[in-house]
């Protein structure tokens, strides 16, 4: 099993391109929340031990591992709200997030490292993708477990006023008992109506009020 390793980034800096970004997002597939993406700038004199993929790691540690990192590195963490995924689609909606990251930094970095195959067509920066980024890259990878951290207390918040979906533990994605509660309960203000579960009931409910 291959750990990210800082490849990118030492190629990045021996073109000069210093302050280098990785940049991941979290939230492409609940049917609820907003879409939140992180850049982090790692210290590369100071970087946390045992950064991953924030799907490996245990909740604890990611939770360790994002406050090493907003103690150690340069972090900024945005959304792209469920209205804006509903007018844009998920994918430009998590770009957006991702540039909205980006500019968030203290300073512009000198290279961007996006996770996926594609780049954010409004970032105008020096910029590379790298599939499956967060298990190849340290900075996507810190990037992954700070959005992680940062969407998983947003819907914890939500699930505060909205009880009943279970988002304090499913995080707004399409479990069993997420979907239930959308039959029994309803849709929410928070439920990404350009998801077909979600769309369906919406659909179902007109028909019955028709």
């Amino acid at each position: 099993m291959t750990k990210p390793d800082f490849t990118f980034e030492q190629a990045a800096i021996a073109r000069g391109l210093a302050r280098v970004a990785g940049v991941d997002e979290v939230g492409r597939g609940p049917l609820a929340g907003p879409v939140v993406a992180a850049a982090v700038i790692l210290d590369p004199a100071n970087i946390p031990p045992g950064l991953n993929d924030s799907k490996k790691l245990t909740a604890k540690r990611r939770q360790a591992l994002s406050d090493e990192l907003h103690a150690t590195a340069q972090v900024s963490i945005a959304e792209a709200t469920v209205e804006e995924i509903d007018t844009l689609n998920i994918l430009r909606a998590s770009h957006l997030a991702m540039t909205r990251a980006i500019a968030g930094l203290p300073a512009p970095p000198d290279h961007c490292l996006i996770d996926g195959n594609l780049i954010p067509r409004d970032l105008t920066l020096s910029s590379e993708a790298v599939i499956k980024g967060d298990a190849r890259s340290l900075s996507i990878a810190a990037a992954s477990i700070v959005a992680k951290i940062r969407r998983d207390y947003v819907m914890w918040d939500l699930a505060q006023q909205f009880p009943g979906y279970g988002w304090e533990t499913n995080a707004g994605y399409p479990s069993k008992s997420h979907r239930l509660a959308l039959q029994n309960i309803g849709v929410t203000p928070h439920h990404r109506r350009s998801f077909k579960p979600v769309h369906n009931i919406l659909y179902q409910q007109k028909n019955v009020s028709d």
